[in-house]
């Protein structure tokens, strides 16, 4: 029977995976959930998947060791990062619906990252955050990190990153993102833009009429309404974002060299 001490550097390390994790991975990174929160969430999950890894080989605490909390730590963040940006795909989509509907010169603070971000997006950002809640998605980012445990362990510390491979990921990833984001985007930004034709038609036939001053109330009245209307597309799609998002995790996995054990 492995004895604690033996035991205690693979859950230091499986504890620096999970928090570096949390620290940067949608929801779990949000500034309102208490620091002691993330940390007593990620020793109990370290103790969980502590059980599920084979401590056979023992760790010694040297510079290898060091070696290895550098490697978890670069690990979970690009996992964490890798989720985050894949969700970040909806803000993307509003930014292109705030071009549209005038709303590009306005920004608001993102209470997660600080930053300035689009108010559609950040409208919508929040819509999938909650979506997320609401179908367990948090429970798929922790099998996603969880099984990340068995796919590259944690005593490993080789990687077989090749350029080919990370170019095709990288590439891959983006294109899917703003693909998606487009897709997001285009019920509304094309109905808006038929609206920007109609208004171009009403200012040449009634050159009285100063269509700069009704233009744009119209366009955020309209702009409104079929956010409501696609409503149901946007959930829809943000289905396959969350599949797509612990796949790519998964992806990053196996592009580091990761083989699943049986």
């Amino acid at each position: 029977m492995t004895s604690i001490v033996e035991a205690l550097p693979y859950f230091l390390l499986i504890l620096i995976r999970l928090t570096s994790f949390f620290l940067i991975a949608p929801l779990f990174s949000m500034k309102g959930i208490p620091t002691q929160f993330k940390i007593g969430l990620a020793a109990l999950l370290s103790l969980i998947a502590l059980g599920g890894v084979s401590t056979d080989e023992i760790i010694a605490l040297d510079a290898y060791y060091a070696l290895l909390i550098f490697k978890e730590l670069a690990i979970g963040v690009a996992l964490g990062f890798t989720a985050t940006l894949v969700l970040y795909t909806v803000q993307i989509a509003g930014a292109f619906i705030d071009f549209q509907m005038g709303f590009a010169i306005a920004n608001v603070i993102d209470p997660q990252t600080g930053a300035q971000v689009p108010i559609i997006g950040h409208f919508k950002y929040m819509m999938a955050l909650l979506f997320l809640l609401s179908v367990n998605g948090h429970h798929l980012l922790l099998d996603g990190i969880m099984q990340s445990l068995m796919i590259f362990p944690v005593e490993r510390i080789d990687f077989a990153v090749g350029f080919d491979g990370t170019a095709e990921f990288i590439t891959t990833l983006f294109s899917f993102i703003f693909l998606t984001a487009l897709q997001i985007a285009m019920p509304i930004v094309g109905a808006l833009f038929l609206v920007d034709i109609a208004l171009g038609i009403l200012a040449k036939t009634v050159p009285q009429l100063n269509i700069f001053a009704v233009g744009l109330s119209v366009k955020i009245f309209v702009g409104f309404i079929l956010l409501f209307l696609a409503m149901p597309v946007y959930f829809y799609l943000l289905q396959f974002l969350f599949e797509r998002m612990v796949t790519s995790m998964m992806d990053l996995m196996s592009l580091l060299g990761g083989t699943l054990s049986e």
